[in-house]
C-alpha cells in the first residue's frame, strides 16, 4: 500500500495546484451537512442534523454531484482521524485526507470532466482518534448535489476488535502494525466481506476490546449499545433505527492474551466461565435482532492458533445456544490462523473476507445481484 499512499501525495499535490488555478471558480457552492441528498451509513449522531458526528470506523457519507471540483468540511475533536474519499466509485486510488483539530475545508477532487460524478467518505479510524463533526460540501460554481443512490437491500453488521477495524493492515508485513496512518477500516475483512456481499455495513469495534475483559476499564458488553464511539459513554444507539440481515461477531482474541498470557483476572475464569460470558454477550445481541443470522467467528490471529483452547469455547457457547435456546440461525466460523503474529494485512483481510463472504451467501442464499 506504500504506492497508494504515495500516490495520494501526488494527488494532494494536483489538486492543490488546480485549485489555485481555479481562483475563484473553487468551493462557490456550500452544501449544508444536512442536504436531503447526503447519504449517511453507520451509527452517525444526528442529534444537530447540521453537525452530524461521525466516530465509528467504517461511517461513510456518499453522494452524487455535478462540477469540477469537490471539498469537504471537518471539524475534528483531536487532530488524530484519517479519512478516505473515493470519487466516481474508483477504489483503487483514494484521496486520504489526515485531518486536522478544529473545523477546515479539504479540496479532495479538482479538474473533473463536466457531468455527474460521484464521492464516499469513509472514516478509516476509530473511536480511539476522536471524533469528527461533518459541516458539508464545497462544489465548483454551478455545481449540484444530485440525489444519492439507492440504499443497498442487504445489511450486515460486524462486533470486533482490531482485527475488524483493520489495525495495521497497510502497514508492511515486517513493519509496526499500531500506527494510526496504516488503520484502515475500509480494508478490514468485516468491509471487504461486506463490498462482496453488495450490503450496507455498520461496524462496531474498538481495538483492545473484549469479552471479559478488555486493555481499558470496558468491554464489548458495555460498548456495543453506544451511539457513540469514543470511549465508554452514556449515549445509546436505537436499534430500532436499522436492523441487519446478518450479524458477525469476531471477539475473544484480546480475552485470549489477558487471560491466558497476563492472568489479568483474578481468579482466572474456568472454561466453563469463559463460555457463559460469550453466550451471554451472543445472547444480548439475539435479543436486539431475533430474525437475524449470527456468524460468531473467531480469528486469523494466534487465538486460532493450533491448540488453542478459544475456538473452542466460541463453538461451544454456539452449540448451547443452538441446543437449549432452540436457535437455528446461528453459526461459527474460524479464519485460519497463518502463522503471522501481527495483525493482518490487506491480503489476509482479502482471504478473510472471502472465506466469511462464502459462508454468509450460502446461509443466506445470497446470490450475485445484477
Amino acid at each position: 500500500m506504500a504506492f497508494a499512499r504515495f500516490n495520494n501525495k501526488l494527488a494532494v499535490i494536483g489538486v492543490f495546484a488546480a485549485w489555485m488555478a481555479a481562483g475563484s471558480a473553487w468551493a462557490a457552492v456550500a452544501v449544508g451537512a444536512d442536504h436531503a441528498n447526503l447519504q449517511y451509513t453507520g451509527r452517525v449522531d444526528h442529534a444537530n442534523p447540521a453537525a452530524p458526528v461521525l466516530s465509528w470506523p467504517g461511517t461513510s457519507i456518499e453522494g452524487n454531484f455535478t462540477g469540477a471540483t469537490l471539498a469537504i468540511k471537518l471539524d475534528d475533536q483531536l487532530g488524530k482521524n484519517f479519512f478516505d474519499v473515493y470519487i466516481d466509485g474508483d477504489l483503487t486510488q483514494p484521496f486520504l485526507v489526515q485531518a486536522e483539530k478544529g473545523g477546515k475545508t479539504y479540496p479532495v477532487a479538482a479538474q473533473l470532466a463536466p457531468g455527474r460524478h460521484s464521492f464516499l467518505i469513509t472514516k478509516r479510524s476509530e473511536g480511539e482518534e476522536g471524533a469528527t463533526v461533518f459541516q458539508g460540501l464545497e462544489l465548483a460554481d454551478g455545481g449540484e448535489l444530485l440525489p444519492p443512490p439507492a440504499r443497498k437491500q442487504r445489511r450486515i453488521e460486524f462486533f470486533g476488535d482490531s482485527i475488524s477495524s483493520g489495525m495495521g493492515n497497510e502497514s508492511p508485513a515486517d513493519g509496526p502494525d499500531h500506527l494510526v496512518k496504516d488503520k484502515n477500516s475500509f480494508m478490514s475483512y468485516a468491509s471487504i466481506t461486506a463490498r462482496a456481499l453488495d450490503a450496507e455495513l455498520h461496524l462496531i469495534s474498538q481495538s483492545g476490546i473484549g469479552v471479559m475483559i478488555s486493555w481499558f476499564p470496558f468491554t464489548m458488553p458495555d460498548f456495543y449499545d453506544q451511539l457513540s464511539a469514543v470511549g465508554n459513554n452514556d449515549t445509546v444507539w436505537d436499534f430500532k433505527q436499522w436492523t441487519p440481515d446478518v450479524v458477525v461477531i469476531n471477539l475473544f482474541q484480546n480475552d485470549s492474551w489477558l487471560v491466558d498470557r497476563e492472568k489479568r483476572l483474578s481468579p482466572l475464569p474456568d472454561d466453563a466461565q469463559r463460555v457463559a460470558a460469550y453466550r451471554k454477550f451472543v445472547r444480548t445481541i439475539r435479543s436486539k435482532y431475533p430474525k437475524a443470522y449470527i456468524i460468531c467467528a473467531l480469528g486469523s490471529m494466534d487465538a486460532v492458533r493450533p491448540g488453542s483452547k478459544w475456538p473452542g469455547y466460541v463453538r461451544t457457547a454456539v452449540d448451547q445456544m443452538r441446543d437449549e435456546n432452540k436457535d437455528a440461525r446461528i453459526d461459527t466460523v474460524v479464519l485460519p490462523y497463518t502463522g503471522f503474529n501481527g495483525h493482518p494485512r490487506i491480503p489476509q483481510h482479502q482471504a478473510n473476507a472471502s472465506l466469511l463472504s462464502a459462508v454468509i451467501r450460502a446461509k443466506m442464499d445470497w446470490r450475485p445481484l445484477q
